[in-house]
C-alpha cells in the first residue's frame, strides 16, 4: 500500500535538501541552462541583490559550511578566537566548491567580513570581489548620497561584466519582484507567529536557506506553496513558550540547535535569521529613481541589528521590544556566535532593555558545527519552563 506525503513534506524535503548540498548544483544547473549566465555569491546579512538580478546574474546566498565540512585549509587562514564562518568560506572555495561563482560581495558585517574580502582577492585573482560598505550617516544627502554612490560602483561593475549597463528599467524591474518576495517572507512570518505549531521554524528557517540559491522568482513561489500545504495539514498545538531568538545574523545556527529548542518547548515567533531577506522592512517604489530609493529604504526603513551602525544608544532594544509585543512573545532566546564580536557586544544593552520592561531572556553561544545539543535543549526547557510557571504564578 502506497502512502502519497504531503505536498508540505515535499516542499520541505526539496528545501532540505538545497541546504545539503554543498556543491551548489542548483546553482550549476541553473547556470547550464543558458550558456553565458554568471552568478555572483554574497555573504550573510544584507546586499542589494536588485543589483545582482537586473544584470541578469543568480544572487548566492553562501553562509560558510555549516555542521557538514571539515575546515582543514581555512584554519591556516584566520586565528582560533574568531568565529568559525570565515574559516568554512574559504574552505568552500579552496576545495572547489564555489568554482560555479564569478564573484563575491562581502557586505559591512564586522571587520572579520572585511578582512575575508581582502583574503578572498588574494586566493582567487580571476574572480571579481568586493567589500560593500554601507552608510554610517543617516541622513539623505550624506549617507545617503554615499550609499547610491556605492551601489552605482556595484552597478557599473556588473554591468561590464555582463558587456552593458544595467538600466534604471531593469533596475525597478527587479526592484518589484524582490517586492513581491519580501511580501511573502513577510507573510511567512506572520503565519508562524499566529501559527507556530503548524509552521515549525526548522521548516521555515529551510525554506530561507532554499532562497539562498534558487532564483527570487521560484522562491517567492515556493514560500506561497509552502503557506498554502501548511494549511492542508493540521499539527498538534502545544502549550509552549513563544520565544524571539536574536543574534544569529550572520554565522548560522546549525539546523539541530534550532530543531533542539522547539523540542525543548519553544515556539520561535521571530528571529534575526538570514536578514538579507528581511532587511528592507516595507515596499521599495518600483517607478522612480532606483538607488535613490534602495538608500531611502536601507537609511529610513530597515532593520536593526548588531552589524548596522547605530549612532544613539538609546534606540537601542526598541527594534528587539517591538519583535516582542507585536509577535506576542514570552520571552527572548540570545544565540550568537562564539566570537561574534557585533553580537556578543550588543547582547548587554538588549538584556538591560528587557529586564527594564520585565521581559525574561536567557542566552548561550554557539558555532555553526556545534555537535552536542543537549545542553542547549536542557537550558532552553528550563527557559520554557520558567516561563510558563511565572505566567501561571
Amino acid at each position: 500500500m502506497s502512502t502519497t506525503l504531503p505536498e508540505v513534506t515535499r516542499i520541505v524535503q526539496r528545501c532540505e535538501a538545497l541546504f545539503e548540498d554543498l556543491n551548489f548544483e542548483a546553482v550549476k544547473e541553473w547556470k547550464a541552462a543558458v550558456p553565458g549566465r554568471k552568478a555572483i555569491g554574497y555573504m550573510p546579512v544584507y546586499v542589494p541583490r536588485e543589483l545582482i538580478h537586473a544584470a541578469g546574474m543568480l544572487p548566492v546566498g553562501i553562509l560558510g559550511g555549516g555542521d557538514q565540512i571539515e575546515v582543514i585549509q581555512g584554519d591556516a587562514y584566520y586565528q582560533s578566537y574568531i568565529c568559525r564562518i570565515p574559516r568554512s568560506t574559504i574552505e568552500l572555495g579552496l576545495t572547489g566548491r564555489l568554482d560555479c561563482l564569478d564573484g563575491m560581495l562581502f557586505p559591512s558585517i564586522c571587520d572579520v567580513i572585511r578582512n575575508l574580502s581582502g583574503m578572498w582577492q588574494m586566493l582567487f585573482k580571476d574572480k571579481y570581489v568586493r567589500y560593500v560598505d554601507v552608510p554610517q550617516n543617516y541622513q539623505d544627502n550624506v549617507g545617503g548620497v554615499f550609499y547610491q554612490q556605492e551601489m552605482q560602483q556595484i552597478r557599473d561593475d556588473l554591468g561590464k561584466m555582463r558587456g552593458s549597463p544595467i538600466t534604471d528599467a531593469e533596475l525597478n524591474a527587479s526592484i518589484a519582484v524582490y517586492n513581491e518576495n519580501r511580501q511573502a517572507i513577510r507573510d511567512l512570518y506572520a503565519y508562524r507567529a499566529a501559527k507556530p505549531w503548524q509552521a515549525p521554524t526548522s521548516e521555515v528557517y529551510l525554506l530561507l536557506r532554499a532562497g539562498m540559491v534558487l532564483p527570487v522568482e521560484q522562491h517567492t513561489q515556493l514560500v506561497r506553496d509552502y503557506l498554502a500545504a501548511a494549511e492542508q495539514v493540521s499539527r498538534p498545538k502545544r502549550d509552549n513558550a513563544r520565544v524571539v531568538i536574536n543574534g544569529s545574523f550572520c554565522e548560522q545556527p546549525p539546523l539541530a540547535l534550532i530543531k533542539s529548542i522547539e523540542m525543548a518547548g519553544c515556539y520561535v515567533v521571530d528571529d534575526d535569521f538570514l536578514l538579507v531577506t528581511r532587511w528592507l522592512l516595507d515596499e521599495v517604489p518600483a517607478n522612480a529613481k532606483p538607488l535613490e530609493e534602495l538608500s531611502k529604504a536601507f537609511l529610513h526603513r530597515s532593520a536593526s541589528t548588531a552589524a548596522k551602525y547605530d549612532a544613539t544608544r538609546e534606540e537601542k532594544g526598541v527594534f528587539l521590544m517591538k519583535q516582542v509585543k507585536t509577535r506576542g512573545a514570552e520571552g527572548v532566546i540570545f544565540a550568537a556566535p562564539s566570537f561574534c564580536d557585533p553580537a556578543l557586544l550588543e547582547r548587554p544593552m538588549l538584556q538591560d532593555v528587557l529586564s527594564q520592561h520585565g521581559i525574561p531572556h536567557t542566552a548561550f553561544k554557539y558555532a555553526e558545527n556545534t555537535g552536542q545539543m543537549a545542553p542547549v535543549r536542557e537550558q532552553a526547557g528550563t527557559f520554557a519552563d520558567s516561563i510558563k510557571l511565572w505566567n501561571a504564578a
